[in-house]
């Protein structure tokens, strides 16, 4: 009995000291957690079009998403710029959020091709930028023009199988200053997903450790052609 005893209070002792650890860890994460213009890069992320249709097509959910995945042979769109901290990131830093004018989300819809999205990605991370809406969406277009797109895959008419690595070089390669440390593949199943590229808040391009981690992890990943391809 006084054996049984031991154990639990030994158990109750580790336990108490792993929560204690958690939330100092938490504590020493989250200083900042969600205070609008607190952070420290940024992270483009690059949403690879005929991949998102394709699974779209499969959930049965394409009519949502009828400004992407109709007629117009969209490559790679933008998703988000999205805050981040060297460990985590914030999201829905003001609750509610701001509305965005229906304005702007139309005048974003040649690179984010997806009213819902548009305005999930202001509630989301726009509002954690410390930047007014409009000042937000400008920044996401300046961001996206300071990545040059491989020309391999701007007019993709075929499958294309290919390894994340070989992605991330063709991106190296046409991009001065953007670094392998830089930039994340990633993928959903068998097809790629994303280019990721970790930007400084004045929009160079940085280093990224976490997000790398995070990275596709796959030999190879499949590219749907283009739609119409």
């Amino acid at each position: 009995m006084l054996h049984i005893r031991s154990v639990w209070i030994s158990r109750c002792l580790i336990s108490l000291a792993l929560l204690a650890l958690s939330v100092s860890t938490v504590s020493a994460q989250d200083r900042r957690q969600n205070a609008p213009g607190e952070f420290d890069f940024y992270v483009l992320s690059l949403s690879w079009s005929p991949s998102y249709c394709e699974e779209a097509s499969e959930r049965g959910s394409q009519g949502r998403s009828q400004t992407q995945c109709g007629g117009r042979p969209f490559s790679f769109v933008v998703h988000g710029l999205w805050p981040q901290y060297e460990h985590g990131f914030p999201n829905y830093c003001q609750r509610p959020s701001p509305r965005l004018d229906r304005s702007i989300m139309s005048s974003m819809l040649d690179l984010m091709p997806a009213p819902g999205l548009i305005f999930n990605e202001w509630d989301k991370h726009g509002t954690c930028s410390g930047l007014a809406a409009r000042a937000y969406f400008e920044t996401i277009r300046k961001a996206r023009s300071a990545v040059k797109i491989p020309v391999e895959y701007l007019e993709l008419s075929e499958p294309k199988t290919v390894a994340p690595a070989e992605i991330e070089d063709a991106f190296v390669k046409v991009n001065p200053g953007l670094s392998a440390s830089a930039i994340a593949v990633t993928c959903s199943g068998k097809r790629l997903s994303e280019v990721r590229i970790c930007m400084n808040k004045d929009l160079q391009f940085r280093s990224c450790e976490e997000i790398d981690r995070r990275a596709c992890r796959r030999d190879e990943v499949v590219m749907p052609p283009m739609r119409g391809g």
